[in-house]
C-alpha cells in the first residue's frame, strides 16, 4: 500500500466510457479520493460508497474529488453505476488492475481482493493511505475526515 506523505504514482485508470483518467488530470486543483471496492457484489462495500454518495457535497465544499475503483471490467463497472446512480466517476484499470497499482493485493490464496483508500492532495501527495483484507475495515470513514481536514489545514497555511 502507498506511504502517506509519498508522491502517488500517476495510476492509469479508465472511466466506464473508456476515457483515460490519471491522478496527474487533478494536479494543481484539488485533491482526489479514490476508494477501491472489494467488487462491486460486496455488500459491504456498497454500503460504503453509499455513504461516500451521501456526503458528496462535504467532499466537493472541501476541494476532493471521489473516484470509486473497482476491479471488474469497463461493462461491469458501467453497468452497476447505472443501478446505482452515483455522483462520481467510477473508474477501472487501464492497464491491469487498479488495485495492485497502490499495493492492493489480493489475500487468502488470490481468492480475497484487498479494498480501501487513499486521499492525493492537489500536488500529488499521498495524504491518507488505508486498506483491509476484509471488507467491514476498508472504509476509514474517521481517517478520510482527518486528512481532508489537514488538506484544508495546508490550504489555508498556503492562502488557499
Amino acid at each position: 500500500m502507498l506511504e502517506i506523505g509519498t508522491t502517488a504514482p500517476d495510476i492509469a485508470l479508465e472511466d466506464t466510457a473508456g476515457r483515460p483518467v490519471r491522478l496527474a488530470d487533478h494536479l494543481g486543483e484539488h485533491g482526489v479520493l479514490v476508494y477501491f471496492m472489494r467488487s462491486t457484489s460486496c455488500p459491504v462495500c456498497n454500503g460504503h460508497v453509499k455513504d461516500l454518495a451521501k456526503r458528496s457535497v462535504e467532499f466537493a465544499t472541501n476541494g476532493v474529488r471521489v473516484l470509486v475503483a473497482v476491479p471488474e471490467g469497463r461493462q461491469d463497472a458501467a453497468a452497476w453505476q447505472s443501478r446505482n446512480g452515483l455522483p462520481f466517476p467510477v473508474v477501472t484499470g487501464r492497464e491491469g488492475s487498479p488495485h495492485a497499482a497502490v499495493g492492493l493485493m489480493k489475500k487468502v490464496f488470490g481468492a480475497m481482493q484487498e479494498s480501501g483508500s487513499i486521499l492525493v492532495d492537489s500536488h500529488g501527495i499521498v495524504r491518507h493511505a488505508h486498506s483491509a483484507t476484509l471488507p467491514t475495515s476498508s472504509y476509514d470513514k474517521k481517517g478520510i475526515a482527518r486528512a481532508i481536514e489537514e488538506l484544508r489545514g495546508r490550504d489555508a497555511a498556503d492562502g488557499n
